[in-house]
């Protein structure tokens, strides 16, 4: 495929110099410095110099694990700005669209709104997977990017690699997927696939498998080409210096994580397992996720009934093709025998 990056990016953001700060201009190497560069408060509290605009140290961590190089990679506060990001480099407002596959992540929806920019929806097939036909037909040419969130959030399950093979072989514009869930899946990320695809772009998170919701960091994978750009726009230090602590205590303890993890699939199993078993549970999906969707038999009533006792739960009955189901994150071994006895114990309804 002929793919030029250039054919999509806003004619702005082209010829736009990105704002070079002290830590821009001035790379530490570690050395005893004296530093009058930053107009930054002189005295020592651990956060009272700004942080590193770019990076690094956490940037040479993730490349190592996910098998890229460190120019592949653009960090967000949060996958929520890298998202946005890509919306303000490449669309423009009022003129351009974007494809998404509902039930999805709503942000995409969201965004494309902010950002003044047609959302064109394309739902996904009775078994949750992309309508590839369909999608393809609703491409023109001013269509800028297609959002795909595998592992799909609200249903759990992942997309076929075939069908998003052929839609990042036959559309010029960019293919998102969307890998927040992807730690809980024995499927390969398709950030392996970057050299071959260079309209792909792979976004994850720290706030899923990683645990770290709180610190808000999202992690953009794409072609170097593609993540220059997006270093044009981003602010200047929006990975603060706690957060940067914090990520790289983390992402260093891979192990812990990894135990995490597989915690976490032993209790999504059980929870299968015990669901099945529930009179009311009409199908439990498919989940490559630390979340599993169910049908029951009144989702609303059924909802209020958890909180009821005590447990808070995710109703997903408006989403499209998701009628009367319940979402469950996986919890620890208490917090899901707690979940099991209550619905164990629900009355009959009707």
């Amino acid at each position: 495929m002929s793919f030029n990056i250039d054919n999509i990016t806003r004619e702005n953001v082209k010829g736009l110099r990105p704002y070079s700060s002290a830590r821009d201009e001035y790379v530490s190497d570690g050395s005893e410095m004296v530093f009058l560069d930053a107009n930054e408060n002189p005295y020592e509290n651990g956060v009272n110099r700004y942080p590193d605009p770019q990076q690094r140290n956490l940037k040479g961590i993730l490349a190592d694990q996910k098998g890229v190089g460190t120019d592949n990679i653009l960090l967000g506060n949060g996958s929520d700005e890298v998202l946005d990001l890509l919306f303000r480099a490449f669309c423009e407002p009022n003129r351009d669209n974007i494809v998404t596959l509902p039930p999805t992540y709503g942000m995409y929806k969201v965004l494309a709104g902010i950002n003044n920019i047609s959302n064109r929806e394309v739902l996904l097939t009775a078994d949750f997977q992309p309508d590839v036909d369909a999608i393809l037909k609703a491409i023109d040419g001013q269509t800028r990017i297609l959002f795909l969130c595998s592992p799909n959030n609200p249903t759990g399950n992942s997309f076929s690699a075939d069908g998003i093979a052929e839609l990042l072989k036959n559309f010029q514009g960019l293919v998102v997927i969307d890998e927040a869930y992807i730690d809980f899946s024995e499927k390969t990320s398709w950030a392996t696939e970057l050299s071959n695809f260079p309209n792909l772009i792979v976004t994850q998170t720290l706030s899923k498998a990683y645990g770290m919701a709180g610190i808000r960091l999202g992690i953009c994978l794409a072609s170097p080409q593609i993540i220059t750009i997006l270093n044009k726009i981003k602010p200047p230090y929006n990975i603060n210096e706690l957060t940067q602590q914090r990520a790289l205590e983390r992402v260093s303890d891979k192990g812990r994580v990894q135990k995490e993890v597989s915690a976490i699939l032993k209790e999504r199993a059980n929870l299968i397992a015990a669901l099945e078993e529930v009179d009311f549970v009409g199908a439990v999906y498919p989940t490559d996720a630390n979340f599993v969707l169910v049908k029951v038999d009144h989702a609303t009533d059924r909802y209020n009934q958890l909180l009821g006792k005590g447990i808070v739960v995710r109703n997903r009955t408006t989403q499209p093709r998701c009628g009367n189901t319940l979402r469950f994150t996986i919890g620890t071994p208490e917090e899901n025998n707690k979940l099991i006895k209550v619905l164990k114990s629900l009355e009959h309804i009707g």
